[in-house]
């Protein structure tokens, strides 16, 4: 069983995605973890799109039953029948950006606001986060995800609101079982 889990910045989908693995003994594989080469300052240094591609494609096909966290809208048409189930999260915009800065400070402290680079950086990551709903952020926003939604062949379960860990969990188990 292969299942995609996806949404906004902050949606939740990396927990989600975590706690689903460990509740299914599944392996996990987030979308930054390809998308993102190592770096001093994390999440700045694209990886080339085939190596990313290449190297999620190996590990899902390496595993009959798989997590896969995060957006891969630009990440080729071979992801829309990769899935047997499609997590779509949709949480309210003002707390999907309380939890995006939350966690931006719980990552990096002050820096964020008194490094200059930093600063730089975070201003613009919670622009494009911004822009998520009203989709004036350039790639990933809610009209490109519900595009690629409505090309997939796999079902969909859409969960909407800031709902807890264990409510989606709940849902998805019993998405899976009417799938089965």
């Amino acid at each position: 069983m292969k299942i995609h889990i996806m949404g906004a910045s902050c949606a939740g989908s990396t927990t989600l995605g975590k706690a689903l693995a460990q509740h299914l003994n599944y392996p996990y594989f987030d979308t930054d973890e390809y998308f993102w080469l190592p770096s001093a300052v994390p999440y700045t240094v694209k990886r080339e799109a085939g190596d990313r591609i290449g190297m999620l494609k190996k590990d899902c096909l390496a595993t009959p039953n798989a997590i896969v966290g995060g957006s891969l809208v630009s990440w080729g048409e071979e992801w829309l029948t990769m899935f047997d189930l499609v997590v779509f999260l949709y949480v309210p915009h003002y707390i999907r950006m309380q939890r995006l800065h939350s966690r931006e400070v719980e990552r990096y402290g002050d820096l964020i606001f008194t490094n200059p680079f930093r600063a730089d950086q975070y201003k613009k990551f919670t622009d494009w986060a911004e822009g998520y709903d009203d989709n004036t952020t350039n790639g990933r926003n809610l009209a490109v995800h519900q595009l690629w939604l409505s090309k997939v062949t796999s079902p969909i379960l859409k969960i909407e609101g800031d709902t807890t860990v264990p409510e989606r969990i709940k849902l998805i188990v019993a998405k899976l079982q009417d799938i089965r």
